[in-house]
């Protein structure tokens, strides 16, 4: 399409309220715990939405309605939509809160604060890396066809442009500013969701059932079925299990939870996270279905092969060139709010898991992090642009579900295992952490996403394998360990589980100081 100066104007004008942001909360960002975590001063309501706003990225939007639109049930969206909805319980039941108590900026602080040893925090750093990177990947892509789109530029010239802006919301506003972006994102993308559907809807007398109907009659039955077959039901089985465990081993994910100030708010945060996701993700079958029907699938595979700009066009559609706009923007902002988080999760990492906890030993000063941090962040998003050059005509939900599995293979059982397994050790970590990474980014690059038709391996995700072995390199590296655990926990290189568990659940990170603390207030009382 030919940009006018309507679209321009709207485009600029949310561009610049999150550039308006960055400006404010570069004033705060002047510590490392600003630059990280806000200060832990986000509240729970907030923090939800922030939550909700870096899970329902591109691959959310873009991707699951585009999938929907061009291969309907079979495909990546309708599994992506249903999985989403049940994979924040296991976020909520199960490490929300014990994240809170033990960790700090982030999640190699968890694993460290039970095993204290610079292998744990370098592999854990690198997990964290990888996975930011092959997520952001996804991400750019979509913001690059949306720019192309919109304003008519070139991809390449797309994706480097977003990468600078990138760059600029980390370099100033943190994550402070990282979060208040992605509040208003997530408000903006639910106000452009619920109205599409409802403009949707009222080409089809207001009845969901009478547009799964017309599916059915235009487009065929198919279209409403899942997947046939042996192989491509595991597939689909691997799919979701990378979905529903993947997302409690995201960093950026992760990282929200240090970023409110106890483990109360945490679970609340979780909470909201819960309820606003589901909302967004019910409706997306019917903006997949309504693009497919009044779009035209062929329509939607000539503007990009994986189906990415399928909602852009419905807005185009069902509001004109105004309405266009706005839903690109709002999905250009999504983007943008997203990779910040990546881009700070991953260069936290580096910056001090491995260059303050490793090479320095723990005695980089606030400033030499921050710094750290800053210019990790510029060669992350370098890396990150640098790829997704590649991956043009990639569907954005599948390279970031591939993410998804990564973090489900080598973080998930790591931090499961350090929360509930009392004979877990150091080696177990390390080896599940690396058997995790290895297996599931091998298995990617033989598989059918990379190869093709000339794949090694018969699936498009590896979790269905993957995760399993990085579970068993958890169990295997601990028992092959011997009395390990003990050991450590006498050289001071393991806390002991019990106190670990007290903390997880507690918050107390010195029980003897704690019980101290409690006797001299009771006795002056």
């Amino acid at each position: 399409m030919t940009a006018d100066a309507t679209t321009i104007a709207i485009f600029v004008g949310i561009v610049a309220i999150t550039l308006g942001i960055t400006a404010w909360a570069a004033r705060s960002n002047k510590s490392t715990s600003d630059h990280y975590v806000a200060g832990g001063g986000i509240k729970g309501w907030q923090n939800g939405l922030a939550i909700a706003g870096d899970y329902m990225s591109a691959s959310t939007f873009l991707g699951v309605a585009g999938a929907i639109s061009l291969t309907g049930f079979a495909g990546a969206g309708v599994y992506t939509a249903v999985g989403g909805l049940v994979t924040y319980l296991l976020v909520l039941l199960l490490v929300a809160e014990p994240l809170r108590n033990l960790g700090k900026y982030t999640m190699a602080d968890v694993l460290a604060s039970r095993f204290s040893t610079k292998g744990v925090r370098s592999v854990a750093a690198l997990s964290t890396v990888i996975v930011s990177i092959m997520y952001m990947i996804g991400q750019l892509v979509g913001a690059g066809s949306i720019i192309q789109l919109l304003i008519g530029i070139n991809y390449t010239v797309a994706v480097i442009s977003i990468g600078f802006l990138m760059a600029i919301y980390i370099a100033l506003g943190g994550m402070l500013a990282t979060t208040w972006i992605q509040i208003v994102k997530a408000i903006l993308l639910i106000s452009a969701i619920l109205v599409m559907v409802v403009l949707v809807l009222a080409r089809f007398d207001f009845n969901p059932i009478v547009l799964f109907g017309e599916v059915a009659n235009q487009i065929g039955r198919d279209a409403l079925r899942p997947a046939h077959g042996i192989t491509e039901s595991l597939n689909w089985v691997s799919f979701n299990l990378a979905l529903v465990l993947g997302t409690a081993g995201l960093p950026h994910i992760l990282i929200r939870f240090f970023t409110v100030p106890d483990a109360k708010t945490a679970r609340s945060s979780a909470t909201w996270a819960i309820w606003i996701i589901g909302l967004v993700l019910l409706t997306l079958p019917i903006i997949g279905y309504g693009a497919a029907l009044l779009v035209g699938q062929e329509g939607i595979a000539n503007a990009s092969e994986g189906g990415n700009l399928a909602a852009p066009q419905l807005a185009e559609v069902l509001g004109g060139s105004v309405f266009l706009a706005f839903v690109s923007a709002v999905a250009f902002a999504t983007i943008l709010a997203v990779v910040s988080g990546l881009v700070i999760a991953a260069s936290g990492a580096f910056a001090h898991d491995f260059y303050n906890n490793v090479i320095r030993n723990g005695e980089a000063s606030d400033r030499e992090q921050h710094n750290a941090a800053r210019l990790t962040a510029v060669l992350v998003a370098v890396l990150s642009i640098v790829l997704a050059l590649g991956a043009q005509n990639a569907n954005i939900t599948v390279l970031v579900v591939l993410a998804f599995a990564v973090a489900a293979s080598a973080n998930v059982p790591v931090i499961l295992l350090t929360l509930f397994w009392k004979r877990f050790t150091t080696a177990g970590a390390i080896t599940g952490m690396v058997t995790g990474i290895v297996s599931s980014v091998g298995l990617v690059l033989i598989g059918t996403n990379v190869m093709g038709e000339n794949a090694l391996f018969p699936l498009g995700n590896p979790a269905l394998v993957s995760v399993p072995l990085g579970f068993l390199g958890c169990y295997l590296g601990t028992v092959l360990s011997g009395s390990r655990a003990r050991e450590e926990s006498e050289r001071g290189e393991q806390v002991t589980y019990e106190e670990i568990y007290v903390r997880s659940n507690t918050g107390i990170s010195d029980i003897e100081e704690e019980i101290d603390t409690e006797t001299a207030q009771r006795s002056r009382v």
